[in-house]
């Protein structure tokens, strides 16, 4: 497989549900076209999100209810009122309080909404009946309305629906056609909204980054539509879970829960599943972000009934063959590779080989080993640089987290490595060094560097993303608004001067 180029440039990563809005969650609706006039101000090539899908169960983007969905909290229910499918008046009862996500707050009154919008739209129209006939969302939409009729994990519908018999399915459908096109409907909305966005993205120079994860969760529309390409038993119970052992993040571990692929199954069907999964995300994104990476080259077998991810093993994943076999079917792929964790010889021979981009994490850089493989003088072209990802701290509670002593080692090491980029910038606050960082990361050699608009505005871990191996309080994060001119002036100078404009 021959290396993908990418054209080097600045991303700024920030994904939808952070944009600010009136209605609890960031949106495709006008925010989100302003903060790409922000992005294309603040000379920014790269606009990079987390997953699009919709979220289940702790509401992360990583365990989805269908890995090929949209998330219908993203609807712009604006442009649903200009449709004429909600009032003006239904529209300011959807107001919500300035904010943090409320996530509990969402599920119960969106989908409210959303409901009532569907109510007014003709499910008779040809470019819907279209959309309904392809298919693309039938496993799902299924999925969906036995969850509403039975409210339980899909190993606990009936049996006939849990086996997926098809003539129970059809009658249920039969019977219950309305709640079944509903969940297309939201489908159809997302796509056609975010469709428009894409183009107007694109219009202004900007390639988005999106983001897939490894694996899917089990109680999701994937698992329940082709269990046989799972390591369930008999009774569709997880033999063997996901999660990576004991590492930077968790002394224990992270135990994810999520069910293991049955890669012999998928050889034999020719990695069908995963080109079309890929086909779908190439559609929504110019660049796909994949997850966890070295699962592909090894992934860890964690039992399903332990407590910890403290008892798991290494297993041999399916390695280049996979991407051979897609990039077949699909051509060169647009791929960046999340290699980072535990990583070893296999993980870099497979990345090389497909030679997609690796990741470098400039917060893990400056401990004060020479040899450090994230220091930007080791960092090569064929990478994408980031300041931190949505995993870590924000920059400044990174920094803010150390004492005066760390603190200082970590100036000196930092403003050593701006010199070797050929930048002199002054530390002598903790502001100035997330500054310094931003710098440094855009200076590196990396095709792409992105930077989280966390630390473009400097903000602390109040704002983080998301904790590792914690439960709640986490993909809340917004911003009150959307970034001003003056910021987009100050992150154009420093995308200017690091070599990266347009």
């Amino acid at each position: 497989m021959k290396r993908q180029s990418f054209e080097r440039g600045a991303g700024i990563l920030c994904h939808i549900s952070s944009l600010p809005n009136d209605y609890g969650i960031g949106s495709l609706g006008k925010e989100a076209y302003e903060f790409a006039d922000f992005l294309s101000d603040a000379k920014v090539k790269y606009w990079q999100i987390l997953p699009l899908v919709q979220t289940g169960y702790g509401d992360s983007p990583y365990q989805s209810v269908c890995c090929r969905s949209g998330n219908p909290y993203f609807i712009d229910l604006e442009q649903l009122q200009s449709d004429g499918l909600l009032t003006k008046g239904e529209l300011e009862d959807a107001k919500t309080p300035e904010g943090n996500i409320d996530y509990g707050r969402l599920y119960v009154e969106r989908y409210k909404t959303l409901r009532k919008a569907y109510a007014r739209f003709d499910t008779k129209n040809t470019e819907f009946a279209e959309f309904v006939a392809g298919g693309k969302f039938e496993d799902y939409a299924l999925f969906m309305a036995l969850k509403q009729t039975y409210n339980v994990t899909f190993d606990k519908f009936p049996e006939e629906y849990k086996f997926k018999n098809k003539e129970a399915l059809e009658k249920f459908k039969e019977k219950n056609r309305d709640e079944y096109l509903f969940w297309i409907f939201l489908q159809y909305e997302f796509f056609r909204q975010w469709k428009e966005l894409k183009a107007y993205v694109n219009s202004k120079g900007i390639r988005i980054i999106g983001d897939i994860p490894l694996y899917v969760a089990y109680d999701s529309s994937d698992v329940w539509g082709r269990p046989e390409l799972f390591d369930l038993d008999e009774d569709l119970n997880p033999v063997a879970v996901a999660g990576v052992p004991p590492d930077y993040f968790s002394k224990t571990g992270q135990l994810w829960g999520n069910p293991l692929y049955d890669w012999q199954r998928l050889e034999k069907e020719g990695y069908s599943w995963w080109t079309d999964r890929m086909a779908g995300a190439l559609e929504l994104y110019d660049i796909v972000r994949i997850d966890h990476f070295r699962g592909f080259d090894r992934y860890y077998e964690i039992p399903a009934d332990a407590p910890t991810a403290e008892t798991g093993k290494w297993k041999k994943g399916p390695g280049i063959s996979l991407f051979e076999t897609i990039e077949k079917s699909l051509g060169k792929l647009s791929v960046i590779a999340e290699d980072l964790g535990v990583i070893d010889d296999g993980v870099i021979k497979l990345r090389d080989g497909t030679g997609f981009p690796g990741m470098k994490i400039l917060m893990f850089a400056f401990d004060g080993n020479k040899t450090n493989e994230y220091l930007p003088k080791f960092i090569a072209e064929n990478s994408v640089t980031y300041t931190g990802t949505h995993d870590n701290d924000t920059a400044l509670g990174f920094i803010e987290n150390m004492t005066d002593e760390q603190f200082k080692e970590f100036s000196v090491n930092l403003r050593l490595a701006l010199r070797y980029e050929g930048f002199h910038y002054p530390i002598s606050k903790k502001e100035d060094a997330v500054k310094a960082l931003c710098v440094c990361a855009l200076g590196t050699k990396s095709q792409i560097s992105v930077v989280p608009i966390q630390d473009v505005l400097c903000l602390n871990n109040d704002s983080r993303m998301n904790t590792p191996s914690t439960s709640s309080g986490n993909w809340q994060f917004r911003l009150k608004k959307i970034p001003s001119k003056a910021v987009a002036s100050k992150f154009r100078i420093a995308v200017g001067n690091t070599g990266r404009s347009w």
